[in-house]
């Protein structure tokens, strides 16, 4: 029997939505500053490619506080266990109707192959995006009396590194948008981060759902 569970928080979806929009606003202005196509003009590309740079520092900020403070942040700690059955339902399972080898739960809400690509995200391909971002911003800024630099011979390798964390992005974000659609309904997984509830089965969430989240989690027979 599944029941419908209160999974996502408040802050959590509004994070999610949040960065995702910003991660596309990001790809669309900073491919425009590449001269990958012309939308807004170079010069408000630019302008408004920096606005949302700082946007989304602020909001890692945000959401670093929010992760370490509710324990949150234990949800992005690989594990290789049972992850060969999880690609193997990835790549197979998925087209023959089999079960879902992992059960999500309250305090368990990525599998085993998620939780490797988010971990890698949050701690290689984000870092690399804001400190390669932030040396390319602030490669040449201006002083009193003229310009000053940093100590580096050219700006391409910036550039580089830059760019290639964008294409992982958007990499990231093609594989996502097709795995919203792998939920129990093709559509679980996007309401669940709309309204914070999805379906699991009963036993999961009678036995993992946190003490301090028991007035929230209530279930709401389906």
């Amino acid at each position: 029997m599944r029941k419908q569970v209160y999974i996502y928080r408040s802050f959590e979806r509004f994070w999610h939505w949040t960065q995702a929009f910003l991660i596309f606003f990001l790809a669309a202005t900073g491919f425009e500053v590449h001269g990958s196509f012309v939308f807004f003009g170079y010069q408000n590309a630019v302008e408004y490619h920096n606005v949302a740079a700082y946007a989304f520092i602020i909001l890692i900020a945000f959401a670093i506080f929010w992760h370490f403070s509710t324990g949150e942040w234990k949800q992005y700690l690989p594990t290789f266990s049972n992850i060969k059955a999880q690609i193997n339902f990835y790549l197979v399972g998925i087209f023959s109707n089999a079960p879902h080898p992992t059960k999500k739960t309250v305090l368990s809400k990525l599998n085993p192959l998620q939780r490797l690509v988010y971990f890698a995200l949050k701690v290689l391909v984000i870092p690399v995006m804001v400190i390669s971002g932030l040396l390319y911003m602030f490669y040449r800024y201006p002083q009193k009396g003229g310009m000053a630099g940093l100590n580096l011979d050219s700006v391409e390798p910036i550039a580089l590194f830059h760019t290639a964390g964008a294409f992982a992005l958007i990499a990231f974000i093609v594989v996502h948008l097709y795995l919203i659609t792998t939920g129990h309904k093709p559509t679980t997984n996007l309401k669940a981060m709309i309204t914070g509830y999805e379906e699991i089965e009963e036993d999961d969430t009678e036995k993992t759902a946190a003490p301090n989240e028991e007035t929230k989690a209530e279930t709401i027979e389906k």
